[in-house]
């Protein structure tokens, strides 16, 4: 089948997922239901293909959506912020010193297969430098998938049956109509961000580019405005179906062994998430849900979007996680080197 169809097949595939968890009234609908339904798809050798080359698109979408959250009320709660970013980094220490050995142990990896499996970096980013490093790179990327998917699911059982939430819903973009102006100013957000991000280097540049620009524009009172409800929830689609698309390929068998080790993981890891969110909650006043979603190992994105979702304060949510992975990307490589020595 050609690539354009095979698009287009995990597209409808994604699609009605999301309308199924919608209708359903699950968790965070659009991207979870595209998510599992592709990934059922791409295990069962369905001939799907993930929108790889839109996916920058898409995350600039979800990049400017998260900055609209980025109030001039944030930078009142910068000097809170400091002590609960050192808090962090000690959490990713007791994390690594917890998965790692998780992974050499229970998973039998060898010692740097396992490093770079139990670090909670960025997906990208882990499976570059542990593959440079000489990490057999399929279980990094499994480790890494599994644990974004794993988290993601964790997190949404967490809110529903032990906080008691009633649900968790879809984030929501503009509930009415945007001015030309504000359209232009989002768009300007989007697209410089991504050249912005690409041109500092940021990690996840086209994700994080636009998330700092549209940011910048929302505290500078340019605009008040976010990218429409619609185009949100088709964003999360794609997101969800290209996540899905990862596990082509992958026999059953090997997912379920992976997967078994990967919930183990982020479990533990919740674990000391939730110790450190007491912490916080203690020494800095920060509610349970916020310290739980700013420590959890999923994805930015993914968790960016629960933040908002449930009515947490998403600039709290995204520092943290833009500040482990600088942490992990910084840190990792050099006591790797200094470990193997």
């Amino acid at each position: 089948m050609p690539d354009p169809l095979r698009i287009a097949l995990a597209l409808a595939i994604g699609t009605a997922g999301g309308a199924a968890f919608f209708a359903l009234s699950l968790p965070l609908p659009w991207m979870l239901g595209a998510l599992f339904a592709t990934m059922a798809a791409a295990v069962l050798r369905a001939p799907v293909k993930g929108p790889d080359g839109i996916r920058p698109w898409v995350v600039a979408v979800i990049g400017v959506l998260l900055g609209s959250r980025f109030t001039p009320d944030v930078l009142a709660q910068g000097q809170v912020w400091l002590g609960t970013v050192a808090v962090l980094m000690g959490y990713v220490v007791a994390v690594a010193l917890t998965i790692v050995p998780f992974y050499r142990y229970a998973g039998r990896l060898d010692w740097t297969t396992s490093y770079f499996a139990g670090m909670p970096g960025g997906l990208t980013e882990m499976i570059e430098i542990g593959e440079a490093a000489g990490a057999k790179v399929p279980p990094v990327i499994l480790a890494h998938s599994l644990r974004i998917v794993a988290t993601i699911a964790l997190i949404a059982v967490w809110f529903r049956v032990v906080q008691g939430q009633a649900a968790v819903g879809a984030p929501m973009g503009a509930t009415s109509a945007i001015t030309a102006v504000d359209a232009l100013v989002l768009l300007g957000s989007a697209v410089l961000g991504i050249w912005l991000g690409k041109r500092l280097r940021f990690p996840a540049p086209t994700f994080l580019g636009p998330l700092a620009l549209s940011a910048a524009v929302h505290l500078a009172g340019v605009t008040e405005s976010a990218p429409p409800t619609l185009l949100v929830n088709a964003a999360q689609v794609m997101l969800g179906t290209v996540l899905g698309c990862r596990f082509r390929g992958i026999g059953t068998a090997t997912l379920a062994r992976a997967g078994v080790l990967s919930v183990i993981a982020t479990a533990l890891t919740l674990v000391l998430a939730y110790g450190t969110g007491l912490v916080m909650g203690r020494f800095a006043g920060v509610g349970m849900e916020q310290a739980v979603l700013a420590l959890a190992p999923g994805g930015l994105t993914e968790m960016g979007l629960i933040a908002m979702a449930i009515g947490a304060d998403v600039a709290f949510v995204a520092l943290h996680h833009v500040a482990r992975i600088l942490f992990v990307i910084m840190v990792a490589p050099l006591a790797f080197r200094l470990l193997r020595r």
